[in-house]
């Protein structure tokens, strides 16, 4: 799943802190704002079993 909430490239080098937006690009600057997290992916998944289980319980 990806997220809605992009960060702005360039915010190292032309603002104080990370410039968040909803937008292909960064407000104040223009500059390409990208997937803020990206998604969560293991393949040694330690919690995936006990996930799938509750996944069944829930349709049943």
């Amino acid at each position: 799943m990806k997220s809605d909430i992009r960060v702005c490239t360039a915010w190292k080098s032309e603002h104080a802190r990370p410039v968040y937006t909803l937008d292909n690009t960064c407000p104040d600057c223009g500059a390409e704002a990208v997937n803020s997290v990206p998604a969560p992916f293991s393949p040694e998944d330690s919690y995936g079993e006990y996930r799938r289980s509750l996944k069944r319980r829930s349709r049943e």
